[in-house]
């Protein structure tokens, strides 16, 4: 009972307290970032260290596919036809609950100056601490205890946990190996969620 009395007992709990709060910021659990990025035409992709545009609306997918392309790869257009020129879907996939529940749909794009972009749609995941967007070279299973073990190449942080936003993906990156996309929680090494990115039929 005097250890309980002594002040130095309560500054170490106070301290213990406080690094586990900051570690495990367990209020971002039930709180939500939405972001809403427009389908990218030309113009610059806002980076993952950028604002995101936020919003309070619910999220608007990209519009549907056109249909094949000669080469047999979908393509889409943010506006009427004319209007402005397409980006192509190289791959796509939905994603897997790994550690937390989430859902939604991750797509490889070509724009028409040649850069690609990484845009996830309609995601639905839980908030949480130092998350940032991978894509990894490992398969997509219900266990996320791979995805560290290979190759990865880090987009940035991921802009909110629910709605849509793009990532530009570096000119160099091998999208014939890195064909998956994982939610990863860098502070703790686990993924979130997962998709597995295949190439749009042919």
């Amino acid at each position: 009972m005097k250890l309980l009395r002594h002040p130095l007992t309560w500054t170490a709990v106070a301290v213990v307290f406080g690094v586990a709060m900051y570690l495990f910021q367990p209020w971002r659990l039930f709180t939500t970032v939405e972001v809403n990025e427009p389908f990218p035409v030309g113009g610059a992709v806002p980076s993952a260290g950028s604002p995101p545009a936020a919003s309070s609306r619910p999220s608007q997918g990209a519009r549907p596919s056109q249909g094949p392309r000669p080469e047999g790869q979908a393509s889409l257009s943010p506006g009427q036809a004319g209007a402005a020129p397409e980006a192509t879907v190289l791959r796509s996939g939905a994603f897997v609950t790994h550690e937390h529940r989430t859902s939604g749909v991750a797509k490889v794009l070509r724009l028409p100056d040649g850069r690609r972009v990484l845009r996830i749609e309609r995601l639905a995941a839980s908030d949480g601490p130092d998350l940032r967007v991978w894509l990894s070279d490992q398969p997509v299973t219900d266990s996320w205890r791979n995805f560290d073990d290979g190759r990865y190449l880090e987009l940035g942080h991921l802009k909110g946990n629910k709605g849509n936003a793009n990532y530009a993906i570096p000119a160099g990156a091998d999208l014939d190996r890195l064909t998956s996309v994982s939610i990863w929680c860098k502070r703790f090494s686990v993924s979130f969620g997962a998709a597995a990115l295949t190439v749009e039929n042919r």
